[in-house]
């Protein structure tokens, strides 16, 4: 089961409406997965048990500079299904976990 953080400001709104938006895009490629959402200030005492990173793009330089050991995917629209489903397909076929 692949392990994915949506990541925003304050871990509240943003990152929460994305988690949704995710795990829908996850549904329909029929991949489990356990979603959730944090702050940026958080993400790096978390990242032991997360396989993929997902934060908006005004998020890149900060997210970038805590030197994540796992693929951050950066987003234009957060809640862009088909965005999302664009961006995470490769890094899937990548670790298994889709064809």
């Amino acid at each position: 089961m692949v392990k994915i953080m949506a990541v925003c400001g304050a871990g509240l709104g943003s990152s929460f409406a994305c988690q949704m938006a995710v795990e829908q895009a996850l549904t329909a490629l029929g991949v489990k997965a356990k979603v959730s959402h944090t702050d940026t200030s958080s993400v790096s005492a978390l990242i032991g048990g997360i396989d993929i990173v997902v934060a908006g793009k005004n998020y890149q330089k900060l997210i970038e500079g805590k030197n994540l050991p796992v693929p951050v995917i950066f987003l234009d629209r957060l809640v862009d299904k088909a965005e999302i489903t664009e961006k995470l397909t490769p890094v899937l076929r990548e670790m298994g976990e889709i064809k």
